[in-house]
């Protein structure tokens, strides 16, 4: 069963990260990954910057040829990186280990990616690799996909993900508590019984897409 793994990496930890590590600068966010003959070319978006610089500073890198600016809108850049992917032994290892690079967002130290691995034997063979090489991971989610078509958010509605995530950022689910049902009802401006069922579903229907087999019910109502 494959599983998903999401953490964070020192962007010099990795070749793409120190290529991308522009001082000063607004978040990147990975839009794509496009091969190109023997290259691999990140397609990237790049938040709130100054292009001149920005590409002035990132195509001083050894590993890099050049970065060309695909499409702009009033607050972001989509750019595309042409470098030299075989020096990034980092990426290099989660092909080898069967991985896939799900999403990528950096801030010029910090990278947070997602990966999607065959299996836990596959991710953990990644994760010695990287011990060999002096990576410090730091993961902050692993979860297995026994539904993938569930979707997004694992089957739920947008009322009992958005209800889900306020009981959690509120603390319903601290201990102590430090929210009442009847708090969040007011918040979202419902009836406190219908917070409660929207909690109730929404956990039975996280349970059955991220955690049974793929036979149990998707419990997807409201």
């Amino acid at each position: 069963m494959s599983v998903i793994v999401e953490f964070d990496v020192d962007a010099e930890s990795f070749e793409l990260g120190r290529a991308l590590a522009v001082p000063g600068r607004s978040d990147i966010e990975l839009e794509d990954v496009v091969p190109l003959g023997d290259d691999v070319v990140p397609l990237f978006w790049l938040y709130e910057t100054g292009a001149s610089e920005f590409v002035e500073t990132v195509e001083s890198n050894a590993a890099v040829e050049n970065v060309i600016a695909l499409d702009e809108t009033t607050n972001r850049t989509l750019y595309a990186l042409q470098w030299d992917a075989t020096r990034d032994t980092f990426l290099g290892s989660v092909t080898e280990f069967g991985g896939f690079l799900l999403s990528a967002t950096g801030s010029g130290q910090t990278w947070m990616l997602r990966f999607r691995f065959p299996d836990h034997d596959a991710l953990s063979a990644f994760s010695d690799r990287c011990s060999e090489m002096g990576v410090d991971l730091d993961v902050t989610a692993l979860y297995n996909r026994t539904r993938p078509s569930a979707g997004r958010w694992y089957g739920l509605t947008e009322t009992q993900y958005e209800t889900l995530l306020l009981a959690r950022e509120r603390g319903y689910y601290d201990i102590p508590r430090r929210v009442s049902t009847q708090a969040l009802a007011d918040e979202l401006g419902v009836s406190d019984q219908a917070v409660t069922e929207r909690l109730r579903r929404a956990i039975r229907t996280l349970t059955d897409n991220a955690l049974r087999p793929d036979t149990a019910g998707d419990g997807s109502a409201e």
